[in-house]
């Protein structure tokens, strides 16, 4: 199973997707570098990335530097840093994909007719 040729728009959260982080102890956020890696794949493969977070949301603190930073060093490839996701509880949507889900691969399967 492969990505489709036709470029996507992926947006991927950072906090608890790409890094594990304690509440909102960013500065302290540990990599997880195989998700990492996992979207600089599809960053190779031509899809433009969007890491899209809530950090600030509730609190009005700006981490853009921070977050960027962060990305930098961990080698996260990337096309845009957004953070304006809203702070939320449940996420209901027809396109979403849960991150554990993508961890083990299983998202291809039940995206593969979309891309038809």
């Amino acid at each position: 199973m492969t990505l489709p040729t036709k470029p996507l728009a992926i947006y991927v959260d950072v906090d608890d997707t790409i890094c594990k982080t304690n509440g909102m102890d960013y500065p302290n956020s540990v990599p997880m570098m195989q998700n990492i890696q996992r979207v600089n794949e599809l960053y190779d493969a031509g899809h433009h990335i969007v890491y899209w977070t809530a950090r600030g949301q509730k609190s009005g603190i700006d981490w853009t530097e921070l977050t960027a930073q962060q990305l930098k060093t961990w080698g996260a490839r990337y096309h845009e840093l957004k953070l304006t996701k809203p702070p939320y509880d449940v996420f209901i949507d027809d396109k979403v994909i849960n991150s554990r889900d993508w961890e083990q691969g299983r998202w291809l399967e039940v995206w593969e007719d979309k891309w038809k």
